[in-house]
């Protein structure tokens, strides 16, 4: 593995109780470990971009999370007031509806709408599958569909479903991604042999709210 574990790491937190001085906590680690972003709720963008001035982490934060079936208008709207707040990544969760309807069309119509303002002001954007509860019919789907758009990452899970990341969900993604577009694995990795699978597996970003478990873990084998 050349490059360090952190450098993987979206720290991430996004728990509904989530507090200012929460937010606080996990920029001043995330500033300390090298971490790629923090992920933390919309309402807390502005004040993590003040905490981060200056620093190389990014400010990641989250669309239509954590259920996904927003109307795309709606999304829209939450991606103008990310970008405003100074928000660099965004991860949206794909519509899961109208994917378990077989509306393969509407999901096409939603990344169309949504890639466009995020690329246009130079950001990152990750769509998120819930891969744990899907079938590997509808795995494999979605990497067709979005292997066609420019998307900056496929996104396994919000970390809210019953099942996270697995090793088989992002095998199968890399296996059939173009190269460009990388793999976020979230949902479920606290520790650093899981965190080392994924990567082995294809993962090029790992979402983690256990960020310093993982790190504790890997100074302690040092």
């Amino acid at each position: 593995m050349s490059k360090s574990i952190a450098s993987y790491i979206d720290h991430t937190l996004l728990k509904q109780t989530t507090t200012l001085s929460d937010v606080d906590r996990v920029c001043v680690e995330a500033s300390m470990e090298n971490f790629a972003a923090v992920c933390i709720p919309p309402r807390y963008v502005t004040n993590a971009r003040k905490l981060l001035d200056g620093s190389p982490v990014k400010v990641a934060t989250v669309i239509g999370f954590p259920l996904g079936y927003n109307v795309t208008d709606v999304k829209l709207r939450e991606i103008d007031d990310a970008l405003k707040m100074g928000a660099d990544e965004l991860d949206m969760v794909q519509d899961l509806c109208a994917l378990k309807n077989g509306d393969w069309k509407l999901l096409e119509k939603e990344i169309e709408a949504c890639i466009k303002p995020v690329h246009d002001a130079g950001k990152i954007i990750k769509v998120i599958i819930e891969s744990g509860i899907l079938t590997d019919a509808e795995l494999l789907r979605c990497c067709e569909l979005y292997s066609n758009y420019d998307i900056d990452f496929l996104k396994t899970s919000t970390g809210f479903a019953d099942k996270g990341a697995t090793v088989e969900a992002v095998t199968i993604m890399r296996a059939n991604l173009p190269k460009k577009i990388g793999i976020k694995a979230s949902g479920g990795i606290r520790s650093l042999k899981f965190a080392k699978e994924l990567i082995h597996a294809g993962a090029t970003r790992l979402g983690c709210s256990d960020s310093m478990s993982i790190i504790k873990e890997l100074r302690a084998k040092k």
